[in-house]
């Protein structure tokens, strides 16, 4: 599984999506309270390009940390990699994602990642990861509209 990703189009503009990604280390602003996966708390390590934000869920025992690896606010782009201890499963993470103004309340997010996983779990990391990624879309999404 070395590429994954998904778009969605967003009831919201881009503009308001993007200064949520953009406070990287404030993922609570706007990851859902509710659900499956809860953030318990968040550290922030620095700040700027090359921030890690560990991220840790309730009920799980070590934090997931991402590192901002870039950040262009011209092109509405960036990219994360998890560093340190990872997901079980998953061997290595980097993802790419950007918005694109589609109308002044509207944007699509395209949001793609690079993943290698130990053998014979690929198919439960594109599970996992994707039902993560529609919980990060409907948060920002929400938030963004509020």
């Amino acid at each position: 599984m070395p590429e994954s990703g998904t778009s969605r189009t967003m009831e919201a503009s881009a503009e308001a999506v993007w200064s949520l990604l953009a406070d990287f280390g404030n993922i609570e602003a706007w990851w859902p309270k509710d659900g499956k996966i809860r953030i318990e708390e968040v550290r922030v390590e620095g700040n700027g390009i090359g921030t890690v934000r560990h991220i840790k869920n309730v009920g799980v025992e070590s934090p997931v940390s991402e590192r901002l690896d870039y950040l262009d606010p011209a092109a509405m782009t960036w990219m994360l990699s998890i560093v340190g201890q990872r997901p079980a499963g998953i061997t290595a993470y980097v993802a790419i994602g950007q918005l694109t103004p589609l109308t002044p309340n509207r944007c699509r997010v395209d949001y793609r990642c690079y993943v290698t996983t130990e053998p014979g779990k690929e198919q439960r990391i594109e599970d996992v990861l994707r039902y993560t990624w529609t919980i990060m879309f409907d948060g920002l999404e929400a938030a963004a509209k509020a």
